[in-house]
Formats: C-alpha cells, sequence, structure tokens
C-alpha cells in the first residue's frame, strides 16, 4: 500500500545513533520503513534503543534473510515481523518483488531453525489477497508464529492516496472469519486481536473508530530525517519538532505539540492501526473486554450484520 520507495530518504539527511540517544524512555518500539535492512547502522540503532525501551519488533519485507539472521543472533530478544500479502503468486504480484514469499519463507523458518523466539507475519488485506487471509493464519499457527493484520490505508508518508477497498463485503467477510478462528482459540491474546480485527471491519466501510486515538500523547513516530510525528498516517505531515537540532523536553512540551495534540483529536481519518489501537485498548480496556465476554462465552460467534454496519460508536 506505500510508494515510499519512490521517494527515498537521503542518506545524509537520516537520523542518526546519536539521534536516538536523545529519545525518552518508552515501553514498546516499533522499527519500520521502507525496510529498515537497508541500514547498515541497524545493530547500533538496536543496541541504543534497547537502553530505552525493553521491547524491540522490527518490520521487515523479510528479503535481506542474511542481515535478519545476524542481528537476531546478536540480539536473542527482538522481535522480527515479516510481511506476506498472501500466498506465494498473490504476495509477489502485490509486493513486486521478484522470490519475494520465498524470501519472507526462508528468512521465518531459518530464524525458527536458529531457535529464535519472537518471530512472525502480518498481511496487509485487500481485494486481491482478502481470501488467503484465514490460510495464512492457519499457516502462522502451524509454524507457532504471530500473526498481524492491517488493512488498506492512504496517508502523507505512504506517498498514497488512492489505495481502495473496492469490494468491502468480500474484505468484511475474510476478516469476520479471520475473527471466528482467532475466537476458537485457548488463547486470550488471540480473543483480543479478535477485536481488533472487529475494528478493522468497521474501518474498511468508513465508520468512526470504536477507540479514541491518542498519538501524540500516548505514543509517537520519528520519520527518518527526525521530525517527531504523533503518527505517520494523517493526511499530511505534523511536526512537532525536530530531534536532529531540538532536544525531547522542547519538542513534546512545545506549544506546537499542543497544536498537533489537538489536530489529533479533530482527525477525520478514523485509521485503525495497530499502533495507535494498541495502547487505546489498555486505556480502555473494559472496551474490547465486554466485546471479548460476549463473543467468546455468551454467543460464541462472530458475525458481520451485529453491528459493524451500523456506525457503533463505544466513546464520546
Amino acid at each position: 500500500m506505500c510508494n515510499c520507495w519512490l521517494d527515498p530518504s537521503k542518506k545524509k539527511d537520516e537520523i542518526s545513533v546519536d539521534t536516538i540517544r536523545k529519545l525518552p524512555p518508552m515501553n514498546f518500539t516499533n522499527i519500520t520503513g521502507g525496510e529498515p535492512f537497508i541500514r547498515q547502522d541497524l545493530p547500533e540503532i538496536v543496541e541504543e534503543l534497547y537502553k530505552k525501551t525493553p521491547r524491540i519488533v522490527i518490520s521487515t519485507n523479510g528479503y535481506f534473510y542474511d542481515r535478519i539472521l545476524a542481528l537476531c543472533k546478536k540480539f536473542p530478544r527482538i522481535g522480527i515481523r515479516i510481511s506476506i500479502e498472501g500466498l506465494p503468486k498473490t504476495n509477489d504480484a502485490i509486493r513486486g518483488i521478484p522470490d519475494g514469499f520465498d524470501r519472507a519463507m526462508r528468512s521465518l523458518l531459518e530464524l525458527t531453525a536458529q531457535g529464535h523466539k519472537d518471530v512472525g507475519f502480518g498481511m496487509t488485506v485487500q481485494d486481491m489477497n482478502a481470501k488467503d487471509l484465514v490460510l495464512l493464519y492457519h499457516l502462522s499457527n502451524h509454524m507457532e508464529m504471530e500473526f498481524a493484520t492491517a488493512a488498506l490505508h492512504n496517508s502523507f508518508y505512504f506517498r498514497k492516496d488512492d489505495n481502495i477497498i473496492n469490494d468491502q463485503l468480500l474484505v468484511s467477510e475474510a476478516f469476520q472469519n479471520l475473527i471466528n478462528e482467532l475466537l476458537k482459540s485457548t488463547s486470550p491474546k488471540k480473543w483480543f486481536r479478535a477485536y481488533f480485527n472487529h475494528g478493522l471491519i468497521n474501518y474498511i466501510n468508513d465508520k468512526p473508530r470504536y477507540l479514541p486515538c491518542g498519538m501524540g500523547s500516548n505514543g509517537f513516530f520519528v520519520d527518518p530525517c527526525g521530525d517527531v510525528l504523533p503518527c505517520n498516517g494523517m493526511t499530511s505531515k505534523m511536526s512537532m519538532g525536530n530531534l536532529n537540532v531540538q532536544d525531547w523536553d522542547e519538542i513534546w512540551y512545545s506549544e506546537k505539540a499542543v497544536e498537533v495534540r489537538e489536530a489529533v483529536k479533530n482527525c477525520p481519518k478514523n485509521c485503525w492501526m495497530i499502533g495507535s489501537v494498541s495502547p487505546a485498548m489498555h486505556q480502555n480496556i473494559w472496551v474490547p473486554l465486554k466485546w471479548v465476554l460476549y463473543h467468546k462465552f455468551i454467543k460464541r460467534s462472530y458475525t458481520l450484520d451485529e453491528n459493524n454496519f451500523m456506525g457503533e460508536k463505544l466513546y464520546s
């Protein structure tokens, strides 16, 4: 869903390890791209980030499996999430990388053989790959790996404004099937993932968010050039300040940061991406908990016609 590769950042403008030293303590850090493993100093970045956060996950296309394996040997606690957009033919058509599925699977299998614990893959669901969604979930179960989901989004950061799901019913039904598979699990973590996927159905049908977005307050995004943003999902870039030339407190407590947080409150996009949803779920735990208890233990199933197409809004 992303055209970052058409507009690559210049190495001389990119954040350095010195910039990363300015970051505050964090509960969780995700390193994303573009493709993070293009950076030759990624091991130094990870080493510095572990001084700031107990948990790091890297999102990657899995192409550079030699670099991935080397990094995981050095940092055995690090999480790796590889993007796989369907079965081989579909994945390679969507991602545009010859043998992309094979290289991604090689990375997953080599990591498993190496004994690496925190491994998984994720899928951005759209019309082209919706029918592969549950199959890939079963593959993740068989491989005993984490499985993450997203839907097509547009943003200034992705350099895209024409991502669209044409067959909303097809994709919604695929998510419905996945939700029911997740609810069958004995894992409470998967039950709450079912709730997250419930929100993706809501998002792709253009309904308001089920939970408020707190990005810019409970989370932030640092772009390759050091700008501190609430997230990378907005229509236009809204920077609180630049970490290359400012200290963290100077940025986080600035008048500009207050303006940006106010804009987030009024953001019309209703994005539903795990970076903003996960902290919102923790802060409003009664909302997903109530949903999980009902669908797992009372109704014991999930159907599209319950509330997803009625614009349900669970916060004010």
